[in-house]
């Protein structure tokens, strides 16, 4: 399981390696991540890791994500990062309260592990899975704010109960979805503080079906 502290630990590394006196703490990592420091002893705490700055870190500083998450050397991963990698969109906000939207089209390259790959069903499944970040509370504690999902976009209608990707009169949402007898759709927020929503068949379009988020699979 990733831990934040290691995280923190090599990102002091990376960052106290610009300073002349070397010495970093906690805050200068949460400014690095443009993180306030209350948000940022809040998931220290909760073993919470900020997927979507820590992504946008290494972006910035032209380091490799799996050194980071997974202390592999960058000259070993030739092989799986050149071949395995799917499309993350940084620009685009899956609500986990109000709408959010598709406005950016734009995409990074993430490179994936060969473990990734076998844990989510080959390379032939990983062709058409999207990395995209979470914004609000209410699938928590599923899925919690600044997360990033994998939705695999094949999977553009409804299957089973799950957590789907979906479009809806409030906009882009990541929600789980139940069907009822009556064939209309339950739009369930698992953090019991928002309120649930029915919906019919003729409202519901599905993005894709979420199918992993970092250290969790679906």
């Amino acid at each position: 399981m990733l831990q934040v502290y290691d995280i923190i630990e090599k990102l002091k590394d990376v960052i106290g390696a610009q300073k002349d006196d070397g010495k970093i703490f906690d805050k200068d990592v949460a400014t690095a991540l443009e993180i306030s420091q209350a948000n940022f002893a809040t998931m220290k705490t909760r073993n919470k890791i900020p997927f979507s700055s820590v992504l946008d870190f290494c972006a910035l500083k032209k380091i490799s994500i799996n050194w980071l998450l997974y202390g592999q050397d960058p000259s070993s991963l030739v092989d799986s990062t050149d071949k395995y990698w799917i499309r993350y969109y940084p620009g685009i906000a899956m609500s986990a309260g109000g709408g959010g939207s598709l406005e950016a089209e734009d995409f990074e390259k993430l490179n994936i592990p060969d473990y990734f790959v076998k844990m989510m069903g080959g390379k032939d499944m990983v062709k058409t899975i999207e990395a995209i970040n979470v914004t609000g509370e209410s699938m928590e504690p599923s899925l919690n704010d600044g997360d990033i999902i994998f939705v695999d976009v094949s999977k553009n209608h409804y299957s089973k109960d799950g957590i789907y990707a979906i479009y809806t009169d409030d906009g882009l949402l990541v929600k789980r979805i139940q069907k009822r007898a009556d064939g209309q759709f339950d739009i369930i927020s698992d953090n019991q503080v928002f309120s649930n929503q029915t919906i019919s068949k003729n409202d519901l379009t599905i993005y894709g079906k979420v199918v992993s988020s970092f250290g969790s699979v679906f």
